[in-house]
């Protein structure tokens, strides 16, 4: 007994030290991201939990900044790429060329991509064809490309943060809901306050801007990833979670509401997403397990991109946020 006890208390040591260190890279990316404390929380959610982010935002609101603050301040090595309509999978995910030596002997050689990564930043996503999408999603998922039959694995971690733009959507391809789903969250980035923008406003205008350093290791993230999965989870919060989720598909665990409005729910993913953005929330605000309030606060990012409505809801004025809304009354 002694021993569990000595192991518990190990755990609890490192989850405050993690804690404390996350403070910190909040308090970094905040010097240089104005205004957006919500979509920077909701980001490391998504990377504490060992998943990508879809940002959804107006062109001009430090997406692609963000990302290479991100990267910068997590110490990972972090690529961009520009998604346009031309844009190939191996572009993307590398491809093999002929190399001829000095004694005249051909081979082929993999040349790796933009996706070899540890962050990457998938600028409008939404732009290039759904074949290219499927490249990425698929490295995604599997954390691996295959090239020519030979598999070629990802670095660890492997995060990818994609955005797109909500206001030009002529010659866009938008993402398929099954491919959506692979998204841990969708975060909408807002407009900043006055005072957010007030400040962001001398800051960047002046002789110098402020500049992220790194604060955590690619060992450190690492670390914190395996803790994130070690806060336990009570029965409350686990059927909260499950309550939500099911309540959201149509069927007979719906209301009448669910039943009339949406075409379809959450996947299982939903539910895997709610737990681990549940468990990475509480650590960040150096909590030692979630509450209802971590499964409240994390339902919009987490159903965004996994529910639609149906053609009638739609035209009667309904939205996802609207129905989201009502489904959060069942968190108690």
């Amino acid at each position: 007994m002694a021993s569990i006890n000595e192991a518990d208390h190990q755990i609890v040591s490192e989850l405050e030290a993690a804690a404390e260190r996350l403070g910190k890279v909040r308090h970094a990316i905040g010097r240089v991201i104005f205004g957006q404390d919500e979509v920077i929380e909701q980001v490391l959610i998504a990377i504490l939990g060992g998943g990508h982010a879809l940002l959804v935002g107006a062109p001009g609101l430090a997406k692609t900044k963000l990302a290479a603050t991100l990267g910068r301040v997590l110490g990972l090595n972090e690529k961009r790429v520009q998604f346009t309509p031309d844009l190939m999978p191996a572009d993307i995910v590398g491809s093999e060329v002929l190399d001829e030596d000095e004694t005249g002997r051909r081979q082929f050689r993999f040349l790796k991509g933009p996706v070899f990564c540890q962050l990457m930043m998938a600028d409008e996503i939404n732009r290039a064809s759904p074949r290219t999408q499927s490249a990425l999603l698929q490295a995604m998922q599997e954390h691996h490309v295959t090239v020519a039959g030979q598999r070629h694995d990802l670095p660890r971690p492997f995060h990818v943060l994609a955005t797109q733009n909500p206001i030009e959507q002529e010659g866009t391809y938008p993402l398929p809901e099954a491919q959506l789903d692979r998204f841990l969250v969708q975060i909408d980035v807002p407009y900043p306050s006055l005072e957010a923008e007030r400040r962001m406003l001398f800051a960047t205008t002046g002789a110098t801007e402020a500049e992220a350093g790194t604060v955590l290791s690619t060992t450190e993230l690492l670390n914190a990833q395996r803790l994130t999965r070690l806060i336990p989870v009570g029965e409350q919060v686990a059927d909260a979670i499950l309550r939500v989720v099911r309540a959201a598909r149509p069927g007979p665990d719906a209301d009448d509401y669910v039943n009339r409005n949406v075409a379809w729910g959450p996947s299982p993913r939903a539910s895997q997403a709610l737990m681990l953005g549940a468990r990475a929330r509480a650590m960040l605000q150096g909590r030692l397990s979630p509450s209802l309030d971590d499964v409240a606060a994390l339902m919009g990012p987490v159903f965004r991109h996994r529910m639609a409505l149906n053609f009638t809801a739609r035209a009667d004025g309904h939205t996802i946020d609207g129905a989201i809304g009502r489904l959060s009354g069942l968190i108690a």
